[in-house]
């Protein structure tokens, strides 16, 4: 079975007739083209762009953040854990081992989740108030044991 390749140019000048002619005889179809211009900012545009936070996605809406359920698995199996008082480095080989993922695919890594903590503090008010949490809780004083 045949499969599709691919490929992006960028040019520095607009691409001669003998080039298209030499791209069509290579069997090469052209199916999109993406145009760049320099333009002033106008005061409508955000004066900056944040982050989507963790455990966050942007709903179907496209205007709404609404939460995402792995993510939220992972920030609580992080707290969880913090709260047992177990070293970042336990917490990231927990949660590797748990099959969780940063954003980016990387592993988690210690650094990774210290940055994380002040999102964990934002959400664990989320979390703790739950009665969800009274099992967590009885968890969490086995794990710090």
């Amino acid at each position: 079975m045949k499969r599709k390749e691919r490929m992006r140019e960028v040019f520095p000048a607009p691409p001669t007739h003998e080039y298209w002619s030499i791209k069509a005889r290579e069997g090469w179809r052209l199916v999109a083209a993406e145009w760049e211009r320099e333009k002033e900012r106008e005061g409508t545009e955000a004066p900056w762009m944040e982050e989507v936070p963790y455990g966050m996605k942007v709903g179907d809406d496209c205007l709404h953040l609404v939460e995402n359920p792995e993510e939220k698995e992972a920030l609580t199996l992080m707290l969880e854990m913090l709260v047992a008082d177990k070293p970042f480095s336990e917490v990231a080989e927990c949660v590797n081992d748990r099959g969780f993922r940063t954003r980016s695919g990387a592993a988690w890594t210690q650094v990774d989740i210290f940055n994380l903590l002040p999102r964990l503090v934002e959400v664990a008010s989320r979390v703790y108030p739950t009665q969800e949490w009274a099992e967590r809780r009885k968890r969490i004083y086995k794990l710090a044991r």
